[in-house]
């Protein structure tokens, strides 16, 4: 079954309702051959181990607080804040806090 997407011209809330806060990980919000948005709930302590994504990427906080490490390095990002990376960059992620955080990806065919 696959998962609906947004489409051209609809509005979205990027912040859950109180009642998703410990439903939901992650949700899918659009996706076309070019680019995919996914809004991630991070619960306070929830780990993304070391990864890498084909195509360059956006990481926006836009509640709470996360940590991520990337380019030998660590960026505490919180509400408000929007970290970009390269392409093929290993990546982990650590939510400091309960957080939602938009991950924006470009994909590459």
């Amino acid at each position: 079954m696959s998962i609906p997407h947004a489409v051209s011209g609809q509005a979205l809330n990027i912040l859950p309702a109180a009642h998703e806060l410990g439903a939901k990980q992650s949700t899918a919000l659009f996706k076309n051959e070019e680019l995919e948005v996914i809004r991630l709930i991070l619960p306070k302590g929830k780990t993304m181990p070391t990864h890498q994504v084909v195509g360059e990427i956006t990481v926006q906080c836009v509640s709470g607080s996360i940590e991520m490490i990337s380019n030998g390095g660590v960026e505490v990002l919180n509400s408000g804040q929007l970290l970009y990376l390269c392409a093929g960059v290993p990546q982990s992620l650590t939510s400091r806090e309960d957080a939602v955080v938009l991950l924006t990806i470009v994909l590459h065919r």
